[in-house]
């Protein structure tokens, strides 16, 4: 893949609220963008793709290339995810060592939310609901389901989803029965792994990863709280595609909701702890047991998007801040997207949800050069 000439790599141009020195952000991993920013715009490429091979790593070192062309001058800041093992990350490092630039690493969920900020020319302080499958944090955990007090270039974490082990480590990523079985664990119900998911060949050595804590990392990933979902109701067990579960569940849910209406919120579905995480375990509790999965899926949806305003409406009492932006991949999802934008407005907040740019990792290095902008190193 070559890099079209100028202007045929960039596919968004954002408007920015006040003037900006040139700053290039390479984006992440997945679904990788690259995003310059300069004077009162920024624009964003075209998708690379996926960094995982070289075809898709040389096109983006080919568009890295055209984007600092089409500045005309070097990038005072180079902002790259914080992960350090992205293929993005290290050549931020080189291209930072050639040209003399700043070198910046944004956290991925911070990208996430900045995004949301920059599209709406946001820069006083929000509250960010990040909510994807996996962000590398600043605690080198596995965070993906994430709230976060934001302003500028500066982020605080005050809340988190409750953690839930990956047995397997990526691989439960692919297999949702493996999420389902990680719930049933934690909800004291390990004894039922094997017989409830006895077509599937590793179901006895999952239990026993699960019951003795091996190769079983904990996440806040809100994608995967979705593939146990899905998989606790027998929708998807093993993926073709990426996000295949959270799909199906949405698509099952849309089904019910057409026919029946969206269901009540399931009472007593999640609990906010004192350090502000928020546990989903009562509601997969109920998922478990339940026989009829599209009415499953849309008391699924009903109870998250709940469980989320109550979530964010107890940070902003705490904190006054009355501005929630909601950025992630998890808001591909329309019924929850949708869902918690009313839900927000209904409680007196104001909901920020994506546009011109989706809300995935396409978005992140538009994030990442709004952080960047906001950075002490490129104060105008």
């Amino acid at each position: 893949m070559n890099a079209p000439d100028n202007p045929g790599c960039i596919e968004h141009v954002i408007s920015l609220p006040r003037p900006a020195r040139p700053v290039l952000a390479v984006g992440a991993w997945y679904k990788n963008t690259l995003c310059i920013a300069s004077g009162l715009t920024a624009q964003v490429s075209r998708t690379v793709g996926d960094l995982d091979s070289p075809d898709a790593c040389r096109a983006h070192e080919q568009i890295a290339r055209e984007l600092i062309r089409q500045l005309g001058d070097k990038p005072t800041i180079i902002a790259h995810d914080l992960h350090p093992d992205f293929y993005s990350t290290r050549y931020a490092a080189q291209l930072a060592a050639e040209l003399g630039s700043h070198l910046l690493a944004v956290q991925h969920h911070h990208a996430h939310i900045a995004a949301i900020c920059v599209v709406h020319g946001v820069e006083e302080p929000v509250l960010g609901l990040a909510l994807d499958g996996v962000g590398y944090g600043v605690d080198g955990g596995v965070w993906g389901g994430e709230l976060l007090k934001v302003e500028g270039a500066e982020f605080e974490r005050i809340g988190h989803m409750c953690l839930l082990p990956l047995p397997g480590g990526d691989r439960a990523a692919r297999e949702p029965w493996r999420m389902a079985a990680a719930v049933l664990h934690e909800l004291g119900r390990g004894s039922e792994i094997t017989s409830r998911f006895a077509g599937q060949a590793g179901a006895a050595m999952v239990a026993g990863m699960l019951q003795r804590g091996l190769n079983c990392p904990p996440a806040s990933s809100m994608g995967r709280a979705f593939d146990a979902a899905a998989g606790l109701l027998g929708l998807c067990s093993k993926m073709e595609f990426e996000a295949q579960a959270a799909i199906v569940l949405e698509q099952a849910a849309v089904r019910y909701v057409a026919a029946h209406g969206m269901p009540q919120s399931l009472a007593g579905g999640w609990q906010i702890n004192s350090s502000g995480q928020l546990d989903l375990l009562p509601l997969f509790a109920r998922l478990a047991d339940i026989s009829d999965a599209e009415q499953g899926a849309a008391i699924f949806h009903a109870t998250l998007i709940a469980a989320l305003a109550g979530w964010a409406a107890q940070a902003a009492e705490r904190t006054g801040i009355k501005i929630v932006a909601c950025g992630g991949g998890c808001f591909l999802n329309n019924l929850l997207a949708t869902g918690l934008s009313e839900r927000l407005e209904s409680t007196g907040l104001k909901a920020l949800m994506a546009r011109q740019v989706k809300p995935g990792d396409t978005a992140i290095a538009l994030g990442q050069a709004w952080v960047a902008l906001h950075s002490r190193a490129i104060a105008v």
